[in-house]
């Protein structure tokens, strides 16, 4: 590989690595609503959608989820 190829390698690298940042901000956020949320309370409407995230949470792995958690500074019970 050339230094021009390593260069754009590695600029890619640094944007996937920002952007896995970012979605996991997003993931730390929604299972901290979810662990939160009473769905005895939801709009049935919601509930779809509720138990679609729910589900999305839970086939993440272990660790994915833990670095989630700790993006967003909550507690791991």
């Amino acid at each position: 590989m050339n230094k021009q190829e390593v260069a754009m390698l590695s600029k890619e690298i640094e944007m996937l690595m920002n952007e896995r940042t970012k979605l996991l901000k997003v993931v730390g956020a929604a299972a901290v609503l979810v662990a939160n949320t009473d769905a005895k309370k939801l709009p049935s409407a919601a509930m779809n959608a509720a138990e679609m995230l729910s589900e999305t949470l839970n086939a993440l792995p272990e660790e994915t989820l833990k670095d989630a958690l700790e993006s967003v500074r909550a507690e791991v019970e």
